[in-house]
């Protein structure tokens, strides 16, 4: 009666397994909807994995991670002298590594907990957080007057998909280098396994430690099986309206009452831009197909993905299976294509 992940245990922790030994240093990031898994579960399994330190979104996911993770709790977002961020329990003060990306900040930051554990987050051409090179020897600056702050590194948050990321890596690792920082950690996203060795190689006396997410919970999709029940099936003729928008059926066929819906994530998706001629060619098809009533859904039987008969509900989606398809029976399992960092499942099974 759910959407459900059905998860292969011996191949995922398989791959977790060889992803930890590939990756020295490896920090896992587990934030927003723990990509599927529920951040409580990706936290125990951190554990497992044996790592020092994991890495969260947002202060307010501190709670969610804390109490299954006995190690350091790396903060992604910037630290800011408002809100939750001046809110962290003191039991966790010594267990929280904060990110710092200004200079005001960083004074913020050290003036209410002196003695902080935070890395300096250096701008990358994703233009999202982080120092300029000046801004980066002014931090270096202040730290100075600040004796009990502990620098644990500098970090670089690079963007995907824009070829290798090496070029842009010598010339900030030059600006770090610059910096005169009392720290020979660089804390990294989005490099592939060979920039790594690259940086490892080039920059020998420094640590490097990635920070990964998708690649470490969601690289072998193989081992990973999403599942909706169908909860009804209905006979439709030409004509009949369904629906809360009493849509009327195109043709004869069935309506499928099936498991998953909006509160899951299903039906929602995130903004993308279409980088190449064939995405932008299957964006104006699927608004062609909007247009007229027929909506690709995520939901499969027999191997052809079906039409949403009407956007999908809450809790429940409701599908239009042509006349002459198999009808699944009630309580049968159809196979669903999801976005696992879009996704709340109502069930995670491990084996």
């Amino acid at each position: 009666m759910s959407l459900t992940l059905t998860v292969d245990g011996d191949r995922w922790r398989a791959h977790l397994r060889s992803v930890a030994d590939a990756n020295p240093g490896l920090v896992p990031v587990i934030k927003g909807n723990g990509y599927g898994f529920t951040r409580g579960r990706l936290a125990r399994k951190a554990q497992w994995l044996g790592v020092d330190t994991i890495a969260v979104g947002t202060y307010n996911e501190l709670e969610h991670v804390a109490s299954r993770f006995d190690g350091s709790l790396l903060v992604l977002t910037p630290w800011r002298p408002f809100g939750v961020a001046l809110e962290v329990d003191p039991a966790l003060a010594d267990r929280v590594v904060h990110t710092i990306g200004r200079v005001e900040d960083l004074e913020g930051l050290l003036s209410h907990q002196p003695d902080a554990r935070l890395v300096l987050e250096r701008m990358t051409s994703m233009q999202r957080h982080g120092f300029s090179a000046r801004e980066l020897w002014a931090a270096a600056s202040t730290l100075q007057r600040f004796p009990r702050a502990r620098l644990e590194g500098v970090a670089l948050h690079l963007p995907l998909e824009q070829g290798s990321h090496l070029a842009e890596v010598g010339r900030l690792m030059n600006d770090v280098v610059a910096a005169e920082l009392e720290t020979r950690t660089i804390w990294v996203s989005h490099l592939t396994d060979a920039e790594l060795t690259a940086l490892r190689t080039s920059y020998a006396d420094y640590t490097v430690r990635p920070r990964t997410g998708t690649q470490l919970w969601l690289g072998d999709r193989g081992a990973l099986h999403v599942t909706a029940t169908v909860m009804d099936v209905h006979d439709l003729e030409r004509g009949d309206a369904f629906g809360y928008r009493a849509r009327t059926a195109p043709k004869s066929g069935h309506l499928l009452i099936v498991s998953g819906g909006t509160a899951h994530g299903i039906g929602l998706e995130a903004p993308q831009g279409a980088s190449s001629i064939k995405a932008r060619a299957a964006t104006l098809a699927r608004g062609g197909l909007d247009a007229v009533g027929f909506v690709r859904s995520p939901f499969s039987t027999d191997g052809k993905q079906r039409l949403f008969a009407e956007p999908p509900h809450m809790q429940a989606s409701m599908l239009f299976l042509p006349a002459g398809a198999r009808v699944p029976v009630i309580g049968e399992q159809i196979e669903v294509r999801v976005r696992y960092t879009a996704t709340t499942f109502d069930r995670v099974v491990v084996s």
